[in-house]
């Protein structure tokens, strides 16, 4: 089957490798209907985190189920499935506590799991996926062309957004400001939505993802950075700050924007994947009583609790991929993010 394989910094070729096979008993092999590009993959891909040889990527897809292990209980064959970006039994001590992704028996995607099998990376035209039952969510309902996009999201940035968010506490009536306009953002804004807040402040500089902010229910833009910017989100919260602010970014400078943007009292949901040596300045914490919650977003908790509203069209995250691209384009598909001319690309086999 051909998937992707990054070799070094901007290598990014597409390739024939093995067909995946069932191997440990509660394993699955799903075709793939669409998978895609995550901003987490670009650190690699810039060089950021060294590729040391080439191997497989990608950790995001949705698709049919083929095939299924004799232990299988709950998938079952022609399932249209959801893969949050991350392999779990969803039964351990630590995915019952809500933290999925610190999964006992757990793992990720392009790498061997612990019983010995190759657990596909997403970009590909297959999956071989381990624990199935408790990795997999089956989407009962007809699923159309078009929704497909917003079942995707759920593999990782609608949820992420939406762990930046509950990390937070935001509640009805609070003022949010996100940190950040990438699609964990930009879902970050709906997911802010969604819980109740009011006043949402998208700080963002490009013209196209400030429209699709408003659009998922931004009520401010914000494209101050720096000191300037936390005057501009004091000036739109009572002259104190937001009561809690979205990290959807990574970076040292994304992480003190966030905590200065953030009220006396107030709460910092991060969830950027952690590059450039982001550390927590305990004594300005401290001082102000500003909270810091969050982490690696435990997604597989949170795709039946968002689903009925991706299905219903109540949300509508499947709007950050705005270029849509066959597998064979995968190299095209990271450089059009790389270089910010897409927000999210689709890959489709």
């Amino acid at each position: 089957m051909l998937a992707t394989v990054i070799h070094a910094a901007r290598d990014i070729r597409v390739e024939t490798v093995p067909d995946p096979v069932l191997s440990t008993g509660g394993d699955a092999i799903v075709r793939v209907v669409a998978a895609c590009v995550c901003g987490s993959d670009l650190w690699p891909y810039r060089g950021v985190t060294p590729t040391h040889e080439p191997h497989r990527i990608g950790h995001e897809f949705v698709g049919v189920v083929e095939a299924v292990g004799d232990d299988v209980n709950l998938i079952e064959v022609g399932d249209f499935v959801i893969a949050p970006f991350y392999v779990c039994d969803n039964t351990c001590v630590n995915c019952r506590n809500g933290v999925s992704t610190s999964c006992l028996n757990g793992g990720w995607w392009g790498t061997d799991d612990r019983l010995g099998g190759f657990a596909d990376a997403g970009q590909g035209e297959r999956v071989r996926v381990p624990l199935a039952d408790g990795t997999l969510v089956p989407v009962r309902e007809e699923v159309t062309a078009d929704m497909v996009p917003g079942l995707l999201t759920l593999s990782d940035v609608m949820g992420t957004g939406h762990h930046a968010a509950v990390s937070a506490g935001v509640q009805p009536g609070d003022s949010v400001a996100v940190v950040g306009d990438g699609a964990v953002g930009l879902c970050a804004i709906i997911a802010a939505k969604r819980l109740g807040a009011t006043t949402i402040i998208a700080m963002s500089r490009h013209a196209d993802r400030q429209e699709l902010a408003r659009a998922f229910g931004a009520t401010h833009i914000v494209e101050e950075r720096g000191d300037e910017g936390v005057a501009a989100v004091q000036a739109l919260t009572e002259g104190v700050g937001a009561d809690r602010v979205l990290e959807c970014v990574g970076t040292k400078e994304s992480m003190d924007q966030a905590i200065r943007s953030t009220r006396p009292g107030g709460m910092v949901g991060y969830v950027g994947a952690p590059n450039g040596g982001p550390e927590l300045p305990v004594r300005p914490l401290f001082n102000r009583n500003v909270g810091v919650n969050g982490g690696v977003a435990p997604v597989r908790g949170y795709i039946e609790e968002l689903l009925p509203d991706v299905i219903s069209g109540a949300i509508e995250p499947g709007r950050v991929f705005d270029l849509k691209l066959p597998l064979s384009e995968a190299a095209e598909a990271y450089a059009a993010m790389d270089e910010r001319r897409a927000i999210k690309v689709m890959l489709q086999p």
